[in-house]
């Protein structure tokens, strides 16, 4: 299938990336580091800090994160051999229509939710802001929408315009998140922050399970930006540099903040200081840098469900920010950690069946990869066992160790077994077929 280059918005969505138009990893990690620095990541930090002290929250933080990055190279890695986005690249270990219409489902649900729960952060700040500096009631519907739409048009335009912005971003983004405790330091936060002890300890698992569930979303569809990687190294130099330490400093200060400030708002923290305007500054484009990658993704996804043409990308994309926004308007952002917990549980174990899949069962190779036709349904019951296991986990049903690692290791053990075992069954769906025919629009 021919790619589509010209004019600013970006057309290839299933089709390959040609390596005319591969990126250094250094874009790509920007991207990523845009991602991991967002409201929601400094309140997983608060979250993760309300049952355990600094330093125990910091531990967590690193192991979950450095799971997470595992997750992304592996995932990542495939879709840059491939030049494929994740929904496509799925399409072996789940089959053309369980990846189009189940997963595929699953990550619109996560992406436009976190988009509806970041946008509802945002406008509610930006509310707060005007109400007590200027004595406005600026309305929260109207706020939403507003913000919302900026930052979804971002994302219709695509990588090129997404990488724009973090580049520009998140060197500021740093810059002020470092002021931000460094004024903390001076008002004499340290003492409190190391003395804090929790009213209970809530268990390593609460902790790790946390900090992975937090980018849980983005580290299963980080093909759809590494499938724009050169080589392997350049994928996992990507991931590596664009997330961990972007994403633990971020928890390390959204824990910090909120042990020393009271809150991990940071249009709050900095009214605190009297620099009400930097503090939502900082907050809209810790939200925008995210945001924009939830609504391209979902776009992505929102393609491969419907059998999308490549130029319909941008209203794909459109449509699903117009639905966050209905649903940070609704109120979703007052159940972002049930949400958080859900995703923890039932979004890792996906990874764990497409990394059996690829490295196992093709070894690894990407002549070895053919995308399948249909259903393959020992992805899905795989992946139902794996989910199902860390749901039961999450609820305290049972515990091994994290609901975050233990149903991708479920997940992973069982698609080997059931493949051994039934891969010459019609469960493993209906034959092979071509890349081009999985790409394209027809059934």
């Amino acid at each position: 299938m021919e790619e589509k280059k010209s004019g600013l918005v970006e057309n290839i969505t299933l089709t390959r990336v040609p390596m005319d138009q591969r990126k250094p990893w250094i874009s790509i990690a920007f991207i990523w580091a845009g991602s991991v620095i967002c409201i929601p990541a400094l309140m997983v930090g608060s979250f993760i800090s309300a049952g355990m002290n600094f330093a125990q929250s910091a531990l967590c933080m690193v192991i979950g994160y450095s799971i997470v990055v595992v997750y992304m190279c592996l995932m990542g890695i495939q879709s840059a051999d491939l030049g494929l986005p994740s929904t496509v690249a799925i399409s072996r270990a789940y089959g053309k229509k369980g990846s189009s219409f189940l997963v595929s489902l699953v990550l619109v649900l996560c992406m436009v939710g976190w988009f509806a729960a970041q946008t509802s952060l945002c406008a509610m700040s930006f509310c707060g802001i005007m109400k007590g500096y200027l004595d406005i009631d600026f309305p929260l519907w109207l706020s939403i929408t507003i913000w919302g739409v900026l930052m979804f048009i971002t994302a219709v335009y695509g990588v090129k315009f997404i990488e724009f912005l973090n580049k520009v971003s998140v060197p500021a983004l740093f810059v002020m998140l470092i002021w931000g405790v460094v004024a903390s330091l001076m008002k004499g936060a340290a003492s409190a922050v190391s003395a804090y002890e929790p009213p209970q300890f809530l268990g390593w698992s609460y902790g790790i399970t946390l900090a992975v569930a937090g980018f849980a979303a983005g580290a299963i569809i980080s093909g759809d930006y590494t499938r724009y990687c050169k080589s392997r190294r350049d994928t996992v130099l990507s991931c590596v540099v664009g997330v961990l330490p972007a994403g633990i400093g971020a928890l390390l200060i959204g824990a910090f903040l909120s042990l020393s400030a009271g809150s991990f708002d940071l249009a709050v923290v900095f009214s605190d200081f009297g620099l009400p305007i930097i503090g939502l500054l900082v907050l809209i484009l810790a939200t925008w840098t995210t945001n924009t990658g939830n609504a391209y993704m979902s776009g992505l996804a929102v393609c491969k469900m419907f059998s999308v043409k490549d130029s319909k990308r941008p209203l794909a994309t459109f449509i699903c920010g117009a639905l966050g926004i209905v649903c940070a308007v609704a109120g979703l952002a007052d159940f972002l950690n049930t949400y958080i917990s859900i995703i923890g549980a039932v979004v890792p174990p996906i990874m764990g069946v497409v990394i059996c899949d690829y490295y196992v069962i093709c070894k690894g190779k990407k002549e070895n990869w053919a995308p399948v036709r249909g259903i393959n349904w020992i992805g899905i019951i795989a992946w139902i066992l794996g989910g199902g296991f860390a749901l039961l986990e999450t609820l305290g049903v049972v515990s091994v160790f994290s609901s975050a690692l233990d149903g991708v290791i479920l997940s992973f053990v069982a698609y080997w077994i059931l493949h051994s075992l039934l891969k010459n069954t019609k469960l493993a769906g209906s034959g092979e077929m071509t890349i081009e025919e999985a790409c394209s629009v027809a059934q």
